[in-house]
């Protein structure tokens, strides 16, 4: 939970926070590894990679869409 929020600057509770990897783990696109302690680890699986470009992808788009719209209010 620390990762999330010093990289997204989000603070997440433990509820929300292993309810998005339950949801990501039912969907195959991230699996729980052996845990380590009070650690639980978790990685992306091959098809959560390409799910994972593929929004990536789309963000990039419409971040190009909005950034070229909002130039012709400069």
């Amino acid at each position: 939970m620390t990762d999330v929020h010093h990289f997204a600057g989000v603070k997440l509770g433990p509820g929300t926070l292993y309810g998005a990897i339950t949801r990501l783990v039912d969907a195959g696109w991230m699996e729980p590894l052996e845990a380590a302690g009070r650690q639980r680890p978790y990685r992306i699986t091959p098809g959560g990679l390409q799910h994972l470009q593929g929004q990536l992808e789309r963000m990039r788009r419409l971040a190009t869409l909005g950034l070229r719209r909002l130039q012709t209010y400069a």
